[in-house]
């Protein structure tokens, strides 16, 4: 079994200048799918739910289904993470799970959607490291605030991170990643305009802090999917994402976690939609989420090609949470 903290795939990441995605999950064949790439390509991987997610599934399903890909794939490093758990009680929920990762977005409120204060974001994430590291379980935080929203989550508004404040966040509260915002945003509506992304404080914030950093929000968009699914029946015009040529340039400048999301859902929803376009007297939920596994596991492939994850499954012994408590209690 290969249940492996975060923060070391992020910190070998890290070290060899690469990007890890982060993909998330709400049903076995999205899990399976992400899995089926990771082994086509010999990559670490994160996979990752979010509080809706977890509630959907009513919590233990979703939960144990993350845990048979970890079984069923024993040489590859898996991660099991909370994504933008919205307090201590979620945080001890995922971990009771089994979860070797979670994030606390104390950048908002409890409603996951009204923009908190520096202080209270200090207070609640170093709650969650206190009791997360106690049992080797890796935090990630965030500060700056992105727009959109995503599951419920989102002030709606980009507040982008202050470099000097982030320095000193994560002195404050040892966090062993940091999301920061850039420019980017939750959803399939990322831009109004050209996609920029704020690269000169992504630069000053790597200069800062040696920790892994997290973008959020991006998700691609790709053209070929939104045309996919509009072409079947869909509406979505104008939807845009980050274009990857900028997330490449982002993990050259020191991203090591992109998380993704908005892309699966596309490349997902496109081929169901074909499938009951060209041949509707189909009803068997395998012959459209069979269609539906396959595309998202060709979508991952290429993340993980592109991000430069591909290839490097194999570059280290694995660390268990007991090797991980361990290292937090020495320090």
């Amino acid at each position: 079994m290969a249940l492996v903290p975060a923060k070391q795939i992020l910190e070998e990441a890290q070290k060899k200048g690469y990007g890890v995605g982060a993909y998330n999950v709400n049903n076995m064949e999205q899990i399976q799918a992400i899995m089926a790439a990771a082994k086509e390509t010999q990559s670490p991987v994160i996979i990752q739910a979010s509080r809706g997610a977890l509630k959907y599934s009513n919590f233990t399903y979703l939960g144990y289904l993350m845990k048979a890909a970890v079984i069923e794939n024993p040489d590859i490093p898996v991660a099991m993470h909370l994504d933008h758990g919205n307090s201590l009680e979620s945080a001890i929920k995922a971990i009771d799970l089994g979860f070797s990762s979670v994030m606390i977005d104390g950048s908002l409120m409890e409603d996951g959607k009204t923009a908190s204060t520096y202080d209270y974001n200090v207070k609640v994430t170093r709650s969650v490291v206190e009791y997360a590291h106690a049992r080797g379980v890796s935090v990630e935080a965030e500060i700056g605030t992105l727009g959109g929203l995503e599951d419920g989550v989102g002030s709606g508004k980009i507040h982008l991170t202050d470099p000097n404040e982030a320095k000193k966040f994560v002195d404050e509260t040892g966090v062993d990643s940091l999301a920061i915002a850039i420019g980017t945003s939750h959803g399939a509506y990322k831009f109004k305009g050209a996609a920029n992304l704020a690269f000169d404080v992504l630069k000053k914030i790597r200069g800062l802090i040696n920790i892994p950093i997290v973008l959020h929000g991006a998700s691609s968009v790709p053209k070929e999917l939104i045309d996919e699914v509009n072409k079947y029946g869909g509406k979505m015009p104008g939807a845009t994402g980050v274009p990857m040529a900028s997330l490449q340039e982002a993990v050259k400048l020191g991203v090591s976690k992109i998380n993704v999301d908005t892309d699966g859902r596309l490349a997902i929803t496109a081929a169901i939609r074909k499938v009951f376009t060209e041949t509707p007297e189909k009803f068997d939920p395998r012959d459209y989420l069979g269609p539906a596994r396959t595309a998202l596991t060709n979508l991952i492939i290429s993340k993980m090609k592109d991000f430069g994850t591909a290839g490097h499954a194999k570059d280290y012994a694995p660390k268990t949470l007991e090797d991980m408590k361990k290292e937090y209690g020495s320090k």
